[in-house]
């Protein structure tokens, strides 16, 4: 006679269910875990992206080209990254958000490595075009992992975190690379970013935890435009979109024209001094967290307009005149940017409650069409302006971001679940 086979309780699977389909609360290691992950996703994002701008005139010199063929070196990467956001965000519904950032950023770092290695200029812009598209990956999948997998009372930190790394990774990349070239080749110094992206990588890979909410979407023409439509007909998330465009619109223009009007008279500083100018992205990384924990607490609604608002005080204290005005009027844009910032990707992951990784890549798309359009249109202000005429134009933006604030503020929440 057969002994009688155990059979755990009823309950024991429920107990597993439960635990399985818990979220990653603050102050527990699957929480530490998951924003250390992002932080270096993120840093290493912004750091491959933005290392090639120190290069661009020693790049003009080596490959004999004028200042805006060597602008290319960027403008590629973030138009291929602004493409494959409306890519890879429906391809994570579909095979899930954890295998599609890991393999982006293996790609990116490893397309790094060989734009360091192309003897000619076509090979290095091909090299990072794929950069930029391999990025996406993270960009547009970020986001919806969070709001996914943490808790909804601690969404706005872990996003905060994620783009604290963002932040910092923007900032080092710059600073990295802009003192390696004054030592090494350019060569060598995008060797050393893209080792550092490939550690980052591994680390990341090893760090995150498996999804434990995602539940795959067929990936069809016809969910894509399903997708689509739902995001465009919810009452926010088209606002929330135009948000992105209008703030990274103003933060990008600010950031490209203030040298200019550093370089000349009557203050006539060098160019290694005005690079220096992205330490104020440190502001990002605290700002980014501490407003994204406040939102959580006091309600996107409240907080969001009040970022916009220190955004356009600093950007008031620029159009002074002394230097040290001027650079703490900078501070606070930035501090103010990557608040509101935080504040809007949290609150898409929140609002949309299908296709959540198509909701962040429109998004990130607009941020990024944004930072494209705002930036060069800035450029027409200061032709015809100089810094009044663009302190003019990130006004305009900045006030129509508060109006689209405003219409945000009176949404009604989806559910308790899905407040805002």
């Amino acid at each position: 006679m057969k002994a009688a086979t155990a059979t755990p309780p009823a309950h024991t699977a429920d107990i597993a269910d439960v635990v399985r389909e818990a979220f990653i609360e603050k102050g527990t290691p699957l929480f530490v875990r998951t924003v250390l992950a992002m932080f270096c996703g993120g840093f290493a994002t912004f750091a491959l992206l933005y290392c090639v701008q120190p290069m661009m005139p020693i790049l003009s010199q080596e490959f004999v080209i004028t200042p805006a063929q060597s602008s290319l070196i960027l403008s590629v990467s973030t138009g291929m990254l602004a493409i494959g956001l409306l890519v890879t965000g429906p391809l994570s519904d579909s095979i899930g958000r954890k295998s599609v950032m890991v393999t982006s950023l293996f790609c990116a770092a490893a397309f790094t490595l060989a734009a360091a290695l192309m003897p000619t200029w076509e090979g290095v812009l091909v090299m990072r075009a794929l950069v930029g598209l391999a990025l996406s990956g993270l960009a547009a999948v970020a986001m919806t992992y969070l709001s996914e997998e943490v808790h909804p009372n601690h969404i706005g930190l872990a996003m905060g975190l994620y783009i604290g790394g963002n932040a910092l990774g923007g900032m080092s990349g710059r600073l990295i690379a802009g003192v390696l070239v004054d030592f090494v080749s350019w060569h060598t110094a995008m060797l050393i970013v893209g080792t550092l992206a490939l550690a980052a990588a591994l680390l990341f890979w090893k760090t995150l935890p498996p999804s434990r909410h995602f539940r795959a979407r067929a990936l069809n023409p016809r969910s894509l435009l399903d997708g689509f439509t739902v995001h465009f007909r919810d009452a926010g998330l088209p606002w929330l979109f135009l948000e992105g465009f209008l703030l990274m619109g103003g933060f990008v223009t600010l950031f490209n024209y203030i040298g200019y009007r550093l370089l000349a008279e009557p203050y006539h500083m060098s160019q290694a001094l005005v690079g220096l100018l992205s330490v104020v992205y440190l502001a990002g990384i605290y700002s980014s967290a501490k407003i994204g924990s406040l939102a959580d607490r006091h309600g996107r609604r409240k907080v969001f307009w009040m970022s916009i608002t220190l955004m356009l005080a600093g950007l008031g204290i620029t159009m002074l005149t002394p230097v040290a005005l001027i650079m703490f009027g900078m501070l606070m844009f930035a501090f103010g940017f990557f608040g509101a910032h935080s504040v809007a990707s949290s609150w898409i992951g929140r609002r949309a409650t299908h296709a959540k990784g198509q909701a962040a890549s429109l998004y990130l798309f607009s941020y990024y069409v944004g930072s494209s359009v705002a930036g060069t249109l800035g450029g027409v202000a200061w032709h015809y302006g100089g810094w009044n005429g663009v302190g003019m134009f990130i006004g305009v933006l900045l006030s129509l971001a508060l109006v689209v604030a405003a219409r945000l503020a009176k949404l009604q929440p989806l559910s308790t679940a899905n407040k805002p």
